[in-house]
């Protein structure tokens, strides 16, 4: 049964990898577009999304402080983080859980082993043999499990750390340009007010 669960609990955690894989893929490809055709902001990709929430209906007003709007754009990318986060502590997690359940089933083998050995009462190493080799299953499925998932989790990481920095590029630059454009509007008002004087 453990190496069961060993098979088991791996084959969820690389399912949910292979998932967001592709979903971190197809995400990337969006947003890459996106990057290239700034002018026209889509709803489909979370570049677009956090564009457009700066932008759109919720777009903020000349009054509004700089604070304020630094405080919307990081809702909206906040927004966006479970989605591009989503599976990974769970694949980091059959990645620290699957040599520990491996290790399970090498001490319970070893514990049927040794009870073998003294019902038989002798040291038979053909019985310890079997027993042993039966033990080490467990740790070699629970490695296996953990080495592919710990690559994979590494991947996953760098994949929407990539997308999330765009996200926070996209939008500081994004409040520059309106902090720029503020600066510039106010410099304007005062000359036009000592010309007026």
């Amino acid at each position: 049964w453990e190496a069961l669960l060993i098979l088991t609990v791996g084959f969820i955690g690389a399912l949910a990898a292979v998932y967001q894989f592709f979903y971190l893929n197809l995400v990337g490809i969006k947003v890459n577009r996106q990057l290239a055709n700034l002018a026209s902001l889509n709803a489909d990709n979370p570049l677009g999304r956090v564009l457009l929430s700066f932008k759109g209906a919720r777009a903020p007003s000349a009054g509004d402080e700089a604070e304020v709007v630094e405080l919307r754009i990081s809702e909206a990318v906040l927004r966006e983080l479970p989605s591009l986060e989503r599976f990974q502590s769970l694949v980091k997690l059959v990645v620290a859980a699957g040599p520990l359940l491996g290790l399970v089933g090498t001490v319970l083998g070893m514990i049927e082993t040794f009870q073998s050995i003294t019902e038989s009462g002798s040291s038979d190493p053909k019985l310890m043999a079997a027993g042993i080799g039966k033990a080490m299953i467990a740790t070699v499925l629970g490695l296996g499990v953990a080495i592919p998932l710990l690559f994979i989790h590494s991947a996953l990481v760098s994949r929407s750390k990539r997308v999330i920095q765009i996200l926070d590029e996209q939008s500081a630059g994004l409040l520059a340009e309106l902090l720029e454009s503020r600066l510039r509007d106010g410099g304007r008002d005062t000359q036009t007010a000592a010309v007026g004087a």
